[in-house]
């Protein structure tokens, strides 16, 4: 009777060697996309001890650094501030209270995150201006001239903090709304049988138990400002990021850019450590097992009133009045390019967002299911490192994308020229290329934060039943989890198509000559003051970062049915 052979492991100077196990392509596919987020960070981090001038880093050191380190701070500050008052408090009224219109304010409160701190910036510019609509109508009624009354300068510190706020704090609002819908609604019913007032309840139980959701919120909304450029550009602060910008291209010195903007990255580490550290080793549970929250407060009369205009506030002041402000210049004057130019523009921008978001999407799929087929420290590792990528400014990522890319083009075209003879020219960053790889490393963690929820909800049961049928993983993937993920693939895609559309900073450093899209040219007419003309291309923005929030909005609403807050 034969034996079947089975292959022996090979002996060397006299050791067994362990057999080569072939890794599997979807491990080596979340490697690969993990390296090339980090790709960026490396190349800043390299540069900064590459030498360079020295003469640059100095001069700024010497003169704006300490300008750039304190507006850094004192916006950190406001904002931080800022999103926590109008989070906190429009999430407590609506989950905590019931009065009329309670249940419409409730997602209405969502919409100024679709409206681009750049854009807002601008509109209430034209509004608040010397010769703006409210300027003029003071000094028409009250016969006033330009020595007789002092009025707030908008462009300035603290207005870009209010900008901010105005747009960001949808994010602690959303994430304070569901820790206060969610956790110990028990607990306020027995303080309130304590003797607890409402306000005293909210205080020592709502508050501190919601307190790492309101914290996270604020997080994501600093890194946020951080990452912005537009504004402060537009207002004249000195950031970190209009500092990069100005030190890559009116300096030229990349070294002094990479430099500032691993200063700027520290920033960011630093408000993830403190969001951290805050928490300690507190731990925050619900361990009354009940499903609805408390009770909600009836209001009425006075109350009631000051609870709709607490709530209608930041909705006017952040989307409504602004929006308005943008649709009247845009039917009024508009952009005197509008037609072929305004369509090249919006073509550029979806062209650019789409690539980004079909690829986003396919690598978020395999590193997604990479990590759930083949569990281990590299998948693991790699997942953590592309979650970095929404930590990144734009300004930091395209300052990483560019330095290598740049030298990478010259290497091909030295090549091309020795083989053919012929100069190919700029072959990456002359096309889009580099812009959509800046922005895939920028929002690739948005998909993959989706692809991840859509893959939490398949049983594995569905992974053990394909592959006893004899399907290899990639085929399980295709033919099994691709299906069934269609609605959160669609919602990765969604994110980060808007999002694309926004982006500002990495946009304007990566473009290729002559290729505009819909947020450079509204920053490029706002920086000439031309707000009329720019309103066109702001509103399209705007109106494209509405899909996604009436996609929360609706998702919002069905939600809170059956729960109080």
């Amino acid at each position: 009777m034969s034996t079947p052979s089975v292959p022996l492991p090979q002996a060397v100077s006299g050791r067994l060697l362990p057999m080569r196990r072939r890794w599997p392509v979807l491990s080596w596919v979340a490697l690969l996309a993990a390296a090339l987020v980090a790709a960026p960070l490396l190349s800043v981090a390299s540069n900064v001890f590459s030498g360079g001038t020295g003469g640059t880093w100095a001069h700024l050191a010497s003169t704006v650094l300490p300008d750039y380190i304190a507006s850094t701070l004192w916006l950190c500050l406001g904002v931080g501030a800022g999103v926590a008052a109008l989070g906190v408090g429009s999430a407590w009224l609506v989950t905590r209270h019931e009065f009329a219109g309670r249940a419409t304010f409730e997602w209405l409160l969502v919409l100024p995150l679709a409206m681009p701190a750049y854009v807002i910036a601008y509109a209430y510019t034209d509004l608040l201006q010397f010769v703006g609509p409210v300027q003029s109508w003071l000094r028409a009624t009250f016969g006033w001239t330009r020595a007789d009354y002092w009025f707030p300068d908008v462009r300035s510190l603290g207005g870009a903090v209010l900008m901010f706020t105005l747009v960001l704090y949808p994010y602690v609002y959303m994430l304070a709304r569901t820790a206060f819908i969610e956790r110990a609604g028990g607990m306020i019913e027995v303080g309130r049988s304590l003797g607890l007032s409402p306000w005293r309840a909210f205080l020592r139980l709502s508050l501190p138990m919601a307190r790492p959701a309101i914290a996270g919120g604020v997080a994501l909304a600093l890194m946020e400002t951080l990452a912005d450029y537009g504004t402060v550009s537009y207002f004249a602060v000195q950031t970190f990021t209009t500092g990069i910008y100005r030190a890559w291209f009116s300096l030229g010195d990349r070294v002094a850019a990479a430099q500032l903007a691993m200063l700027l990255l520290a920033f960011v580490v630093a408000v993830l450590a403190l969001e951290r550290v805050s928490r300690g080793a507190r731990r925050y549970h619900d361990t009354t097992l009940r499903q609805r929250g408390a009770q909600r407060l009836p209001l009425a009369g006075a109350k009631a009133a000051l609870a709709q205009l607490a709530c209608l506030a930041p909705l006017v002041a952040g989307f409504l009045l602004p929006g308005g402000v943008l649709l009247h210049m845009a039917i009024t004057e508009g952009d005197a390019q509008f037609g072929e130019r305004f369509f090249t523009l919006a073509r550029n921008s979806m062209l650019v967002a789409g690539l980004t978001a079909l690829l986003a999407v396919a690598l978020a799929l395999l590193i997604g299911y990479a990590a759930r087929v083949h569990p281990g420290a590299a998948t693991r590792w790699a997942h953590r490192v592309v979650g970095l990528g929404y930590a990144l400014p734009g300004s930091v990522i395209a300052v990483g994308v560019l330095i290598p890319v740049t030298q990478l083009d010259h290497l091909l075209a030295g090549l091309l020229f020795d083989l053919t003879g012929q100069r190919p020219g700029l072959l990456l960053t002359g096309s889009i290329a580099a812009l959509v790889y800046a922005c895939l490393v920028r929002y690739l963690t948005a998909a993959v934060q989706a692809v991840d929820e859509g893959l939490g909800r398949i049983t594995p049961s569905m992974d053990h039943a394909a592959r006893s049928l004899g399907l290899s993983a990639v085929q399980t993937l295709r033919r099994v989890h691709v299906p069934m993920l269609r609605g959160s693939a669609l919602t990765a895609a969604l994110l980060v198509f808007i999002d694309v559309m926004k982006e500002l900073p990495a946009t304007l450093v990566m473009r290729p000559f002559n290729f505009d899209t819909l947020a450079t040219q509204t920053y490029t007419l706002a920086s000439d003051e031309r707000l009329a003309e720019a309103s066109t291309s702001a509103l399209a923005i705007v109106v494209v970062g509405l899909l996604p929030m009436v996609l929360l909005c609706r998702s919002i609403a069905r939600g809170r049915s059956g729960q109080a807050g």
